[in-house]
């Protein structure tokens, strides 16, 4: 797969359903390796995410000028090991998670920049905290000094209705709305199999993986 020609039509589909410079793409990069990515930097992405630690730390120190996110769930005794060099964690669901990041980037003076990971579905077998729930995870994130909130994140059931897109559209407006103290600016949903229907509805952040770099070999 051409990553270069894949980029380019990501791009040209997102200047159909809304403005290029007001959309971050997130090269997800599970399972892929550093010759790949390094390409992917070379043809102009410049941020990518990764799911699991041990991966991430494994790929951080051989690809240069790139801004690295974690988008997948953390685990609490993983955190140490990330803090430091990524630039924005997307899966905060929880206040022990919070509480950990805060006592990791404390000690390392860094304030991190997060998203609040919103299970928009209700499904069980998916992380995030409930919607009506929202609200309450934010007030006590707010109190930990070395956490920022930047916005939310949520994973869309498969063949989600338009509808629950718009719902969780309008809970980060009105996230945004009930905060403006807060730096609000990341709608973060959208994967490879919908993030024309996630742009579309709102969403100005996505996590793209297979139409970027190919299928995933877990081999």
């Amino acid at each position: 797969m051409d990553f270069k020609e894949a980029y380019k039509k990501i791009l040209r589909e997102i200047d159909l359903n809304k403005q290029r410079e007001n959309v971050a793409v997130v090269g997800a990069t599970k399972t892929k390796d550093i010759a790949l990515i390094k390409e992917a930097a070379a043809a102009g992405l410049t941020i990518v995410g990764e799911n699991r630690a041990q991966e991430f730390i494994a790929k951080y120190e051989k690809v240069k000028g790139l801004s690295w996110h974690f988008i997948g769930a953390l685990q609490t005794n993983k955190v140490k090991y990330i803090v430091d060099k990524v630039d924005m964690i997307h899966s905060v669901d929880r206040v022990f998670l919070a509480q950990e990041i805060n006592k990791q980037c404390q000690k390392i003076n860094k304030i991190m920049p997060v998203l609040v990971e919103v299970n928009i579905g209700g499904e069980e077998t998916k992380s995030g905290v409930l919607p009506d729930k929202l609200f309450d995870l934010i007030e006590e994130i707010i109190k930990y000094p070395y956490l920022k909130i930047n916005g939310l994140m949520t994973v869309l059931p498969i063949n989600a209705s338009q509808d629950l897109y718009k719902k969780m559209n309008n809970l980060f407006l009105s996230t945004k709305a009930s905060y403006p103290q807060l730096d609000i600016k990341w709608l973060s949903m959208g994967m490879s199999g919908d993030y024309i229907t996630a742009l579309r509805c709102g969403a100005n952040m996505v996590r793209l993986g297979s139409v970027l770099f190919g299928e995933r070999n877990y081999n």
